[in-house]
């Protein structure tokens, strides 16, 4: 039988919800076609023997491939592991089975998986049949209700995603990204060094302006993987890794400072220049020559392009720091 497809399933989200939120005593008091809804998503729960599940798709969340954890981590995967020894695993983690005879592939839950596999228990799981789009979508909506990725790993997250061959329209979908969101991520990681990257962690607190500034830092070749990778090694592993990229953006900002106070001038269009120094960004825009009725135009919508501007600022930053 066929995968089903994103728009075939699109209630997935609520059924996987509905699936481990639910007691069979809750059950017994749903009205009639909520309870056949239920039920046959009940059915699709089963206990499984960790060993016969295997990891599938990008993987979505840092600490599954860096050599730096964030604070919480350790302690809350241990929390994790003592509620299922103590009250049972209460929520199923999202399988599908694998090409491979009696196995199957996680798409979300790894923690838990891991947990029942430390445990030595079997693993509830709610095997469905879906396709690699709906299990990508199903993977954030996880993500989105359990806790919020970090920009860099919706960064890392995202570009895992496009490498495994998924189209940009997929990877704004699962992680609920606006265009320039998605570009902001791609920007991070297609300059900052994977290992930089990896050494310095999730960055749980750190959003977008900060990871930013780093890229920006490789970009104008201010900063090098060598001297990155030297600084960070030396921070020792009790330094958290929200103050592991303060400690290297501020040891960057002192090597510029030593190279002095360089001022940068841009023409984008002619008439257009543009001036950035340390403490200011200006733009002068001459009213005449061949672009005067450009001038004339933009001396009109200004105001108005920098307050959409600054809207679609705050928009992005607010979603990709959570």
């Amino acid at each position: 039988m066929a995968r089903k497809s994103l728009q075939e399933m699109s209630g997935i989200a609520s059924a996987i919800a509905r699936s481990g939120a639910k007691s069979a005593e809750k059950v017994a008091k749903t009205s009639a076609p909520a309870l056949g809804a239920l039920q046959g998503s009940l059915a699709a729960i089963r206990e499984i023997d960790p060993d016969l599940i295997d990891d599938w798709g990008p993987t979505d969340r840092l600490d599954e491939f860096t050599a730096v954890n964030s604070d919480d981590d350790g302690a809350g995967f241990d929390a994790l592991k003592n509620s299922i020894r103590d009250g049972g695993q209460q929520v199923p983690i999202l399988v599908r089975k694998a090409k491979s005879e009696g196995r199957y592939e996680a798409i979300y839950g790894r923690r838990r998986l891991r947990a029942c596999r430390e445990l030595g228990i079997k693993v509830r799981s709610n095997v469905q049949d879906i396709d690699d789009q709906t299990a990508l979508l199903a993977k954030g909506l996880e993500n989105a209700a359990r806790r919020n990725l970090s920009f860099y790993e919706k960064a890392r997250f995202a570009e895992a995603i496009l490498e495994a061959g998924h189209a940009t329209p997929t990877v704004r979908q699962v992680l609920s990204l606006s265009a320039s969101g998605l570009s902001h991520l791609m920007k991070v990681t297609q300059n900052v060094p994977v290992k930089v990257g990896d050494l310095v962690g999730a960055a749980p607190k750190s959003g977008r302006p900060k990871w930013t500034a780093l890229a920006e830092l490789f970009i104008s070749k201010k900063l090098t993987e060598k001297v990155a990778l030297s600084v960070l090694k030396n921070c020792g592993q009790e330094v958290s890794s929200d103050d592991r990229l303060e400690v290297l953006l501020k040891e960057a900002s002192k090597r510029g400072a030593r190279q002095g106070n360089v001022t940068s001038e841009v023409t984008p269009v002619e008439g257009v220049t543009i001036k950035t120094g340390r403490g200011s960004v200006s733009m002068s825009v001459k009213k005449s020559g061949a672009n005067a009725q450009f001038a004339e135009w933009l001396d009109d919508n200004l105001a108005e392009i920098i307050k959409r501007s600054y809207a679609e600022f705050k928009t992005v930053n607010r979603t990709d720091e959570n």
